[in-house]
């Protein structure tokens, strides 16, 4: 309400929503999460324009990145999905197809869904078109007023889940990266490795020293939802060699004094706001209660020096156009910005949370392997340009109109959220089938 920024994080990795479903305060939670969701809605409104009017400039194409998860957990594996993002990109206009809509009673609903984003100079429309029901919500992007924020009013439901569910922020430590050729053939006679992955012949790159920090944190919780996700995990981690370190914030606040207040250990707005103060084992909130796991993985690149797209003018706007709403995009979009070899990411393997991996390829590139409705191809002076008509970016003319009033706003943003949740219900149903 006054102008701070509720996306932000502290420097211990925690953003301001985490921050307030460890207090348990259920109504703080829904106030934060309703601005969150205001303020990222405000920036996609600022951003996706910029973003449409650096894709006019680039060559016109159509290509496909299939997201397939892997885990070595075998319920999580059948629990986590798989989509492929079709897409279509003429001047200012993107359209993104994909078929993962939500996760709702421990079952992933799948549809047909299709976002349509139109840039006119400072301005854009985006259309997202229900092929299931036939409907098109259209939307004109602009701030929304402070007066329409109940358009984002998260459900009663969401804001429990949050409260009895462990708090986890997880992120890859890209400081000590390093980027390798992989290798093939016998000892004495090994060399450079390379693959064709969709009829594109790619050197093959691994990526050691990548760390993957998953942080859990449980005050908010009660003994019984304590005791609910602890069970579950006790066995898998002896199973997958999982190092994990707990961590109690010392405090000589009873419980019962510090389960209701704010600021238990006493820290005034002014020593709490000046850098200089060393507050040492001193926090606002309740006292931490978190665990912290560092797993090592090796990341996998398949590079093509000679692939039909630009990584810069072509896909990046893309990833931080669909970065701005997918969780999922984001992690990418952290990865491929660090110093890659040379070459078009054709493949990529990434860690994204501690028992789950993202295999990101890109495929079909202006629908040669599979030929695509509104999606042509010349041949000029040896290489290959690709046309994508006009009615690619046109809804059916049989199909409902209606204004975006009439759905929740922003429902790509809680992927993250979804995921995570999929992966602690897999875990507790393997701890129970144990």
């Amino acid at each position: 309400e006054f102008g701070a920024n509720v996306n932000t994080e502290n420097k211990d990795g925690w953003t301001v929503v985490q921050e307030a479903v460890a207090t348990g305060d259920p109504d703080l939670v829904q106030t934060v999460l309703e601005w969150r969701d205001y303020q990222r809605y405000s920036s996609r409104v600022g951003g996706v324009p910029e973003l449409l009017q650096k894709l006019k400039e680039a060559p016109d194409f159509y290509v496909e990145m299939k997201w397939e998860f892997t885990s070595w957990v075998p319920l999580v594996s059948r629990m986590c999905p798989s989509d492929t993002y079709k897409v279509y990109k003429q001047g200012s206009k993107v359209r993104i197809d994909t078929t993962l809509l939500g996760f709702e009673h421990n079952k992933w609903h799948r549809g047909n869904t299709s976002f349509i984003f139109q840039g006119q100079d400072d301005e854009a429309t985006i259309m997202e078109v229900d092929h299931e029901t036939q409907q098109v919500f259209i939307e004109q992007m602009r701030v929304l007023s402070a007066a329409n924020l109940q358009v984002l009013q998260p459900s009663p439901e969401s804001v429990t889940a949050r409260l009895t569910a462990p708090i986890t922020t997880t992120y890859l430590d890209t400081d000590k990266i390093s980027f390798e050729r992989n290798k093939s053939g016998i000892w004495g006679w090994r060399q450079d490795k390379s693959e064709v992955i969709n009829g594109q012949c790619c050197k093959v790159f691994g990526a050691s020293n990548v760390e993957l920090v998953t942080k859990t944190r449980s005050e908010h919780l009660s003994e019984e939802d304590k005791a609910k996700f602890k069970s579950a995990k006790t066995p898998l981690q002896s199973f997958l060699g999982i190092a994990e370190v707990e961590e109690k914030a010392p405090t000589n606040v009873p419980p019962e004094e510090y389960s209701h207040a704010g600021n238990p250990c006493h820290i005034s707005a002014e020593e709490y706001f000046n850098g200089d103060v060393q507050l040492g084992t001193r926090d606002i909130g309740r006292p931490k209660e978190m665990t912290t796991r560092i797993q090592k993985f090796k990341a996998t690149l398949w590079l093509s020096e000679d692939y039909p797209l630009s990584l810069p003018e072509q896909i990046m706007p893309i990833v931080d156009l669909m970065a701005i709403s997918s969780s999922h995009f984001a992690k990418l979009k952290n990865f491929i910005q660090m110093q890659l070899p040379s070459g078009f990411p054709v493949k990529i393997e990434i860690p994204l949370f501690h028992v789950l991996n993202a295999r990101i390829t890109f495929g079909n590139i202006f629908g040669l392997e599979q030929s695509v409705e509104g999606v042509d191809r010349i041949e000029e002076n040896g290489k290959t340009h690709c046309i994508v008509n006009d009615s690619c970016f046109i809804p059916p003319a049989s199909y409902t109109l209606l204004g975006c009033e009439t759905r929740r706003q922003v429902s790509l943003e809680e992927e993250d959220d979804m995921l995570q949740y999929a992966i602690q219900q897999s875990l507790l149903q393997t701890g129970q089938d144990e």
